[in-house]
Parts: C-alpha cells; sequence; structure tokens
C-alpha cells in the first residue's frame, strides 16, 4: 500500500491518497483550498494512473473538507461521512463563519454519499479499510483502520503525542477519552497512525508515552 501525503492549506491539514498494486486509491480528508493545492493533487493521481474509487472523511470540519467540492468535480466522488458530521460537510460555508475562519464568502460544500458507521468496510484494490467511530473531537469523527498494513488513519482524534481539541461545536472531551480508551488503545501497538495534522506516530509510542492515554 502507498501513502502520499499533501499538506494543505493554512491550517497544514494531511490530505492522503492510498493507492495499491491495483492503481484503485482513496482520498481522504481532501482539504486542498488552493488551485495549486488542488492541481497537485490531480496531477499526482494522474501521473501515477490511479483510479480514485472513494473520498473517505474522517470528521467533518472545515480544514478536511475545503477540498469536497473540488473532489466531486474532478472525480465525481462525493464525501463519504459519519451521519453526525454530514451537516458540516454540506454546509461548509456557514462552517467556517460560525467557526470565525475568514478564507471569504460562499464556498462550496458538497453533498455526502455514502453515510459511514463504527465496523463498515471499505474496499479498494486489494485492501480494506474499516471504520471505527471515534466522538470527541467531532460527533462523527472516526478512524480508518487498514488490519492488513497495520495503518490508521485518525484524522483529529489523535496526533503525535498530543489529541484533538474538543471545545468545538459538538465536541466533549469524555467522548474523546473514552475514544482513545476504547477505541484508539486497543489497536495493535505495531499500527502506523497517520494524523490529521503533523507527523505520524505508532500506537505503541502515544499508549506509552502520550499523557491523555493515562
Amino acid at each position: 500500500m502507498k501513502i502520499k501525503t499533501f499538506e494543505v492549506n493554512p491550517l497544514q491539514e494531511n490530505c492522503y491518497v492510498v493507492s495499491d498494486e491495483t492503481n484503485e486509491c482513496v482520498i481522504i480528508d481532501c482539504g486542498a483550498l488552493y488551485d495549486a493545492e488542488q492541481k497537485a493533487i490531480q496531477t499526482y493521481i494522474s501521473d501515477n494512473h490511479l483510479k480514485p474509487v472513494h473520498h473517505l472523511c474522517t470528521h467533518g470540519h472545515f480544514d478536511h473538507v475545503f477540498g469536497a467540492a473540488f473532489i466531486l468535480s474532478a472525480f465525481s466522488l462525493k464525501p463519504e461521512a459519519h451521519a453526525a458530521d454530514q451537516s458540516m460537510i454540506e454546509d461548509l460555508d456557514q462552517q467556517c463563519r460560525m467557526m470565525g475562519f475568514g478564507v471569504g464568502a460562499n464556498l462550496s460544500g458538497a453533498p455526502v454519499g455514502t453515510i459511514l458507521s463504527h465496523g463498515d468496510i471499505i474496499s479498494f484494490g486489494n485492501h480494506q479499510l474499516k471504520v471505527l467511530h471515534t466522538p470527541g473531537h467531532s460527533p462523527g469523527s472516526v478512524i480508518f483502520y487498514c488490519e492488513e498494513e497495520h495503518v490508521a488513519f485518525s484524522g483529529d482524534t489523535l496526533f503525535r503525542m498530543s489529541v484533538g481539541r474538543s471545545d468545538l461545536p459538538g465536541g466533549s472531551w469524555q467522548q474523546l477519552l473514552s475514544s482513545l480508551s476504547s477505541v484508539v488503545s486497543k489497536l495493535p501497538s505495531e499500527t502506523i497512525v497517520y494524523p490529521g495534522h503533523g507527523p505520524q506516530t505508532l500506537i505503541s509510542e502515544e499508549v506509552r508515552m502520550n499523557p491523555d492515554f493515562r
């Protein structure tokens, strides 16, 4: 499995293009806001002869879905997300106004396609991703876990030696702690975590040294 990271928009969000030997790929959290960012993603997909089959959202916050309308236009893929975050994705402009993110008016959201639930399996190429619901950062936060490769895409639930904030609308610190203890810490210790911001990490290191796991 090949994982390409694009760091995009002013919040330095990680958008991932994940592919395998079949050349099918999934796009995870396309937060590409600017034309140059969107072009870089499209060029990478074209140059590597990839076929996008899913646009997956770990959650609905604006910095993770700025590029949803672009992905819909370029590849005819609607964002796939948990129902609890659907409205945030579909009304992107209102979300930005509510959070005071001044990037200008009339930002285009995209209609959510497949609604994801805990335990769902998403297939692409020869690989599968399991949906793990981890509310706390947002009501609909999920992790995408590939058991075969021991890889997890954690969105803003887990960062390297940190966790996502829980003070945004719909967030809950108690729910986040519950998600960490009941879901995240149960992942195999060798699992490589690709977060929504910052560098990758390992579950073993987080459970051992991240203070929010104690």
